[in-house]
């Protein structure tokens, strides 16, 4: 039969990049990594594409160019732009298989009789279906969706990444993607071409967990990429590739003669051992499951935790595991290959999740001075400050609830927290929680951390003094908002004192070298 529907990734546009004139334009694979140097950024739709272009692009490069050894990085790192002869030779070799709809071999994609054609919505996080609550598209399972050609190319690499475990229709459930759980990090170059080196680790490795061997490839390149079934990848080609889904899109046209998605079919794909160590992830200790990787919280900021980042040691046991893609740029500063005073950026994407259901995606940023990964002095200064800041939260929070203890407890002279009952205790928290003060604290905070990142490095003292000045004030900024509404009552401006004068009691033990009345 005539293959009536094209689309090969190779020439086609469809991976939105930034460009430096802050606008957006779509390039085929192989006109973005041609103009890399002059490109400032992938920019997907949401922050689960932007992760998945990364990686399918650096599985590509790690494939053309490995590299081997830090000599081989370096030489990468110094050339001006990505040796197109040999990308050029890679794509024309494998060309036929980036088809989107090719009928033999449709990129990313695998037929399963199992599962009847549905809906192309429910591909997506974003669109309103099955588990999905709306997020900010409002689209829902029973209007249905459309995909053009672009779209459904970088949604199925992007459901691949990070796809949820759940019920399928079928026995065999469905699995988590490899980026389903926990954080993406990815080191911004000042470029696309040099974001997309920083986070190209030694490769091939013989070290675990990616261990490469004679069969690691691309799923692209296998013959059939769900035999044999595993749930170890072949090495980090296998893993950065991993086939979760077995997805088949059923291209139509259109009245106006262009390609468009609305249904498909999708079951259950390959399983991957769930203790394995995303090189681009952070993970933290655990007891039981030993290392669980770090994920976005609602009412927490990443960099609040950020200190852990640089946290490098030979024993991670019972220790926070950095992304592998950190400890290789400080392989590489240690080696004299990049310059340590210089700074980068570090972007974290992700999304909160549970049971099968999406509470929301995010995208975080955070200043990378690469002096961070080898002065581990440097690093414990940093995490003092962050120590300081969520010591004084808590603190700010007990001084709230004493407010609150006043407005809502007769005899609250009296009383200690540790003393009230269930009930007491819940109604205050609701108020204290109702307030926002913690949430005022640490929003105001957002900045100023920026600024500390920045400025540790090369004035200590002065960083952290101003540090701590942002500390002192966002906490009586906070409180004083707290309680601007409590009432002008006798009662209530005792409650509001007494709060005042805890905090500054707190003030003066966590914050270094200031009085406060």
């Amino acid at each position: 039969m005539k293959q009536t529907c094209s689309f090969n990734l190779v020439d086609e546009r469809w991976i939105p990049c930034l460009k430096p004139d802050g606008t957006v334009r779509e390039y085929s694979i192989r006109e973005t990594l041609a103009r890399a140097h002059r490109l400032r950024a992938i920019a997907g739709e949401t922050p689960l594409v932007t992760a998945s272009l990364h990686r399918f692009l650096l599985a590509i490069l790690h494939r053309v160019f490995g590299p081997a050894s830090y000599d081989a990085w370096a030489n990468l790192w110094q050339a001006k732009m990505w040796d197109m002869t040999a990308i050029d030779a890679y794509l024309n070799a494998w060309r036929d298989r980036f088809d989107l709809f090719d009928q033999e071999r449709p990129f990313y994609q695998a037929p399963d009789s199992r599962v009847k054609p549905k809906s192309i919505i429910s591909l997506s996080h974003a669109k309103a279906s099955g588990n999905n609550p709306t997020l900010f598209d409002h689209h829902t399972e029973v209007m249905g969706d459309v995909l053009l050609d672009a779209e459904a190319a970088r949604t199925v690499i992007t459901a691949q990444a990070f796809g949820l475990a759940g019920l399928s229709g079928i026995k065999q459930k469905f699995t988590d993607g490899t980026c389903a759980g926990g954080i993406v990090f990815v080191i911004e170059g000042d470029d696309l071409r040099a974001t997309q080196l920083l986070n190209m680790i030694r490769y091939p490795d013989e070290s675990e967990p990616f261990a490469s061997t004679e069969a690691d490839a691309p799923a692209w390149e296998m013959d059939d990429p769900f035999s044999p079934p595993r749930e170890y990848p072949h090495g980090y080609l296998d893993y950065l590739t991993w086939q979760n889904r077995r997805v088949l899109l059923c291209p139509e046209r259109n009245s106006d003669g262009m390609i468009i998605v609305k249904r498909m079919t999708m079951g259950p794909g390959l399983r991957f051992e769930p203790m394995l160590l995303d090189p681009m992830k952070h993970y933290r200790p655990d007891k039981k499951l030993g290392h669980v990787a770090v994920s976005f919280r609602e009412e927490r900021s990443l960099w609040r935790d950020s200190a852990t980042l640089f946290a490098f040691h030979d024993d991670i046991q019972d220790r926070y595991r950095p992304p592998a893609t950190l400890k290789w740029l400080y392989e590489l500063v240690d080696e004299g290959l990049l310059e340590a005073q210089h700074t980068y950026a570090c972007s974290a994407f992700g999304m909160s999740k549970k049971q099968a259901k999406v509470f929301f995606y995010r995208s975080e940023h955070l200043p990378l001075p690469l002096s961070y990964l080898s002065d581990q002095g440097l690093v414990s200064l940093l995490k003092t400050a962050l120590d300081n800041a969520e010591r004084l939260a808590f603190d700010l929070v007990s001084a709230t609830r004493k407010v609150g203890m006043g407005l809502q407890l007769s005899d609250a002279d009296n009383q200690q927290w540790a003393g009230l009952n269930v009930n007491a205790k819940n109604s205050i928290n609701d108020w204290v929680k109702h307030s926002g003060v913690e949430r005022a604290f640490w929003a105001s905070l957002d900045l100023p951390f920026q600024r500390l990142m920045l400025d540790l490095p090369e004035k200590q003292e002065e960083a952290l003094e101003v540090w701590y000045e942002h500390l002192r004030r966002s906490a009586l900024v906070a409180y004083d908002r707290a309680t601007e509404y409590v009432g002008s009552d006798g009662r209530s401006f005792k409650a509001i004192v007494r709060g005042r004068q805890y905090l500054n009691y707190r003030l003066r033990q966590v914050l270094p070298g200031k009085e406060y009345a």
